[in-house]
C-alpha cells in the first residue's frame, strides 16, 4: 500500500492505484479543487511533488499543461498511487471562493483512453 504524505497534514496509506485527486479527498481528508470532474480540463486539481513524482504522466495531463502553460505542477486527478509520494497541496476549496469543490471524479482515470508518455 502506497504512503501519501501531504506537507501539512500528515502521512495516509492509498490503496495501490487510486486516483491521487480521490486519495487526498477520501484518505487525507484534504478539500482539494477538481471543477472539471477529474477530466484533465481545468488545472484546479494541481499539486507540487516534494518527493515520489512519478516519471511519467496522461497525454491528456500533457495537453492540459501545455495549452494553459503551466509549469512546476502536476495534476492530481491524472495521477495513480502507485508509489510513495510526498505533495504540496495548492489549490484548495477553502479561500478559492468557489462554491464547491466540484463533481466528485469517477474511480477510472479519465479522459478515456488513457495514454502515457513522459513528463
Amino acid at each position: 500500500m502506497p504512503k501519501l504524505t501531504v506537507e501539512g497534514s500528515g502521512v495516509f496509506d492509498v490503496p495501490a492505484g487510486k486516483r491521487l485527486v480521490l486519495a487526498l479527498t477520501d484518505e487525507a481528508k484534504i478539500d482539494q479543487l477538481h471543477a472539471c470532474g477529474g477530466n484533465a480540463r481545468c488545472t484546479t486539481c494541481r499539486v507540487e511533488f516534494v518527493a515520489g513524482e512519478p516519471a511519467s504522466m496522461t497525454v491528456a495531463e500533457k495537453n492540459c499543461l501545455t495549452v494553459k502553460n503551466v509549469v512546476g505542477v502536476r495534476l492530481s486527478c491524472q495521477i495513480a498511487c502507485d508509489q510513495d509520494m510526498t505533495v504540496m497541496v495548492i489549490s484548495r476549496l477553502a479561500g478559492s471562493g468557489r462554491a464547491n469543490a466540484g463533481n466528485r471524479p469517477i474511480d477510472d482515470m479519465q479522459p478515456q483512453p488513457v495514454n502515457w508518455t513522459t513528463k
